[in-house]
C-alpha cells in the first residue's frame, strides 16, 4: 500500500524553510513573502531534514515561528577582485613602457662605448694584469743626501752594475760626516775674458730690478754625486759633454729663485722647515730677493736693450687685423726694429742652402749672435703652483737675464672659448692676456685660440680624426708656433715647451750643450739614427752605435726575436719566420711629389756610399728633439693615420713621429711649415 505522502510546508509563491530552526518573526521581524534572498540560501534550505519538516508541520499555519529580524545573508562564494582605477593604470603603463625604452637606450649607448673605447685602445679588463715596471727592483739611491757625497769616478751606481748593490750609509756614518761646501755653478762663457770681447763684444750684467741694485743670485752645486747614485739608464753625460761631477740639491737649485724663506721676505714659503743642511750658504754673497716686486718681463726689455749690439737688427713686420699676435707692440718690447724687411717672401734668401743664420754676420768686425725664442705653451685658465713659479724665474734668470738676451722667453698662451675676439678687439685681448698670467709674467704673453687659426690656415681644408679638428691644438699643436716665429722675424730659432718638464739640473748649460752635440752629426745616417734609443750599456759606445744602426739599415733588423717583427711592413716566410725589411737610407730631401717647391733645400754634394761622415757637420739642426722620431707607417700607434692636405692616392706620404713636442725649431722648418 502507498505511503502517505508527507504534508510539504512550501506553499504557492512561498519559500521553503527550515521549520526546526525557523526564527520568530515577532522577534526579528521577518517577512516571509521576502524574496530578496538569493538562490544560494534556497538551495540551503531544501537541503533541510524531512523528518524535521514532518514534525514541525503543524506550526505551517502560524505566523509565530518566522524570525523577527530575519534570517541573516550569508557570504557570497563569489566576489570580484579590486579594479585600478584607469588613470592609475594608464599612469603605470607609462612608466613601464619608459623603463623599457631607457633600458634598450642604455644598453646602445654601452655598446656604443665599449666599441669606442675599444677603437682608442683605453678598454680595460676586468683583471688587468700589474705594470711590468712593478716588478722592478726599488731604486733607493737617488736621494742619498749631501753628507754621502763621493767623486763620480768612486762611485758604485745602484743601478745598472754587476756589481752588489751599495749599501745605504748608517746613522752613525751619516753623523761623523762633516757638512760639505757648495759652490756657485757658472756654465756661461766667460764673458769678460779678452778673446770673447774682441770675438762678440762686451756682455753688459743684467739685473732684476729697473734701478740695477738687484743682482741675479747664483745657484749653488756640491763636488761629487751621493753614494751609490744609479747611472742614466739611456744617454750620456760624457756624450753630450754635460758635467755629472757635480749635483744639485732643493736649496742650492731653486734657493736662489725663492725657495726655503718665507712669504714676508718675497720668498714661496716652502722648506722652512725640516732639514736645511747648507741653506745659509745660498745667499752668502746676495741677501734673499723680494721677488714680489721683481717684474720679469720688464727686465727682459732692459737686458736686450743694453746687449742690442750683440744681435743684427730684427726686421719689422705689420700684422693683419684679423689675425695679428700683437707684433708691434712685441717687437717694440723685445728689441725690434724699424728697419723695413730686407728679405723678400718666397725667394731663396729665405732658405739657405745649409742652415746658416744671422751669426755669421759681422757689424764693426764682431760676429752676431742668432737669437733663440723659449716659447712656453700654457693656457689662459692654467692655475700656476708655487713650484710653477720657481721653475719659470729659473728658466728667465739661467736663459735670458745671465746671457745678455741671447734667450727670450715667451708664453704662448691658449684661450679655448673661441668666442672671445680676442684677435678683433685689443681691449678684449689686453684683458684676457692680463688675467692669464701671474703678475710677475705680465708682459710676456701672446695669446691665440683655434679659430685664429683657421682664419690664418683657411687653405687647408677642416678635417676630423678621433673628433678632433685639423685646427685645435691636439692635432696641429705647431700651427701657433709656425704663426709665431712668423710675426717674430728677429729670432732665428724656437725652443716649444711644456709647463711640466722640469730639470734638475741649469737650464743654460742643458740647451747649449744639445745644441752644440746636433751641431756636430753628419747627415749620413741621421734619420735612421734618430728613431732609435741609444742606451750605452746595451749599445756601447756612440760609434758602435752609429755601425749597428748602418748594418740594421742595410741588412734589415726583423727576425724571429724582434717583438715587432710582426707588425708593418715586415712579412712572413713560408717557414713562420719575419722576412727582413731593409730599411732605404734617407739621403736628401724626401718630400711628397704634390708638395710645392719652397726655396732651396739642402742637396747632398757626394753620393751615399762615398760620403765619409762629413756632410752636415758643422750645421745648426733643423730640428732637436729629445725623443726617437720613428717611422709611424705600420705602426700600432694611435695617430699612426692621422696626415691631412697631401694626395694620398699613391699611399701616405713620408713621415717620421715623435711623441712630446718639446723640440727646437729652426727659422726655416717653420716657414716651410708655415708656408705649405
Amino acid at each position: 500500500m502507498p505511503r502517505p505522502r508527507r504534508r510539504s510546508i512550501r506553499e504557492e509563491g512561498d519559500e521553503q524553510y527550515d521549520l526546526g530552526n525557523a526564527p520568530d518573526i515577532e522577534k526579528h521581524g521577518y517577512d516571509p513573502h521576502d524574496t530578496s534572498f538569493s538562490s544560494i540560501e534556497s538551495e540551503d534550505d531544501e537541503a533541510t531534514s524531512p523528518s524535521t519538516s514532518s514534525i514541525n508541520s503543524s506550526r505551517g499555519t502560524s505566523g509565530s515561528y518566522q524570525p523577527m529580524l530575519g534570517k541573516p545573508k550569508r557570504k557570497s562564494k563569489y566576489y570580484y577582485l579590486y579594479r585600478l582605477p584607469n588613470r592609475t593604470m594608464r599612469y603605470l603603463c607609462l612608466a613601464l613602457m619608459s623603463t623599457i625604452i631607457l633600458f634598450i637606450l642604455s644598453l646602445v649607448r654601452m655598446s656604443w662605448t665599449s666599441a669606442k673605447q675599444l677603437e682608442l685602445g683605453i678598454l680595460r679588463t676586468t683583471n688587468p694584469q700589474p705594470a711590468q715596471w712593478e716588478s722592478f727592483e726599488f731604486l733607493t739611491r737617488y736621494y742619498g743626501g749631501i753628507r754621502t757625497l763621493v767623486p763620480r769616478d768612486r762611485n758604485l751606481p745602484e743601478y745598472p752594475s754587476e756589481q752588489e748593490t751599495a749599501q745605504s750609509p748608517s746613522n752613525e756614518s751619516i753623523s761623523a760626516r762633516s757638512l760639505p761646501s757648495s759652490t756657485p755653478f757658472h756654465p756661461y762663457p766667460d764673458y769678460t775674458s779678452t778673446t770673447y770681447k774682441l770675438e762678440y763684444g762686451p756682455v753688459r750684467e743684467c739685473f732684476l730690478d729697473g734701478e740695477e741694485k738687484i743682482k741675479i743670485p747664483d745657484i749653488h752645486s756640491y763636488l761629487g754625486v751621493p753614494q751609490g747614485l744609479p747611472d742614466p739608464v739611456m744617454g750620456s753625460y760624457e756624450l753630450l759633454d754635460i758635467q755629472n761631477t757635480n749635483c744639485f740639491e732643493r736649496f742650492g737649485r731653486l734657493g736662489a729663485y725663492g725657495f726655503g724663506y718665507s712669504l714676508r721676505k718675497g720668498g714661496i714659503g716652502a722648506g722652512l722647515n725640516g732639514d736645511r743642511d747648507g741653506v745659509e750658504r745660498v745667499w752668502n754673497a746676495a741677501p734673499e730677493v723680494d721677488y714680489t716686486r721683481v717684474k720679469w718681463g720688464e727686465a727682459q726689455k732692459k737686458c736686450l736693450s743694453k746687449n742690442n749690439h750683440r744681435f743684427e737688427p730684427s726686421p719689422e713686420r705689420h700684422g693683419n687685423t684679423f689675425s695679428d699676435m700683437d707684433v708691434k707692440r712685441d717687437l717694440a718690447e723685445h728689441g725690434g726694429s724699424n728697419r723695413a724687411l730686407g728679405r723678400r717672401e718666397g725667394t731663396s734668401a729665405d732658405y739657405p742652402l745649409l742652415n746658416q743664420t744671422r751669426s755669421g754676420s759681422t757689424q764693426a768686425g764682431l760676429k752676431q749672435i742668432s737669437r733663440t725664442a723659449v716659447v712656453i705653451r700654457t693656457w689662459w685658465d692654467y692655475a700656476y703652483t708655487q713650484e710653477d713659479i720657481l721653475y719659470l724665474r729659473s728658466l728667465i734668470a739661467e736663459l735670458s737675464l745671465q746671457t745678455g738676451g741671447e734667450y727670450t722667453i715667451h708664453f704662448l698662451i691658449h684661450v679655448k672659448d673661441d668666442n672671445v675676439a680676442i684677435w678683433a678687439d685689443q681691449d678684449t685681448y689686453d684683458r684676457v692676456l692680463t688675467k692669464a698670467l701671474p703678475k710677475e709674467f705680465h708682459g710676456m704673453g701672446t695669446l691665440w685660440t683655434e679659430r685664429q687659426m683657421g682664419l690664418v690656415y683657411g687653405g687647408l681644408a677642416e678635417s676630423y680624426y678621433r673628433d678632433l679638428p685639423v685646427h685645435g691644438v691636439y692635432r696641429s699643436t705647431f700651427m701657433p708656433l709656425q704663426y709665431f716665429a712668423h710675426q717674430h722675424p728677429e729670432y732665428d730659432y724656437f725652443w716649444n715647451w711644456e709647463m711640466d718638464i722640469r730639470y734638475t739640473g741649469h737650464w743654460y748649460h742643458l740647451f747649449d750643450k744639445v745644441r752644440t752635440w746636433a751641431k756636430q752629426q753628419p747627415r749620413k745616417g741621421l734619420w735612421e739614427r734618430n728613431g732609435r734609443f741609444y742606451v750605452p750599456s746595451v749599445h756601447g759606445t756612440w760609434e758602435d752605435f752609429k755601425q749597428m744602426v748602418r748594418v740594421q739599415s742595410e741588412i734589415g733588423s726583423a727576425s724571429s726575436n724582434n717583438l715587432w717583427s710582426g707588425l708593418g711592413s715586415a712579412k712572413q716566410t713560408s717557414g713562420g719566420n719575419a722576412r727582413s725589411k731593409v730599411d732605404k737610407p734617407i739621403w736628401g730631401p724626401h718630400a711628397p711629389e704634390d708638395v710645392l717647391k719652397l726655396g732651396s733645400n739642402p742637396s747632398p754634394t757626394t753620393a751615399y756610399e762615398k760620403d765619409k761622415y762629413t756632410w752636415g757637420v758643422g750645421e745648426e739642426a733643423d730640428l732637436i728633439t729629445f725623443n726617437p722620431m720613428f717611422d709611424p707607417d705600420g705602426t700600432t700607434w694611435l695617430l699612426a693615420e692621422d696626415f691631412t692636405g697631401y694626395n694620398t692616392t699613391a699611399g701616405p706620404p713620408p713621415r717620421r713621429a715623435a711623441i712630446i713636442t718639446a723640440s727646437r725649431l729652426s727659422r726655416r722648418l717653420l716657414d716651410t711649415m708655415h708656408r705649405e
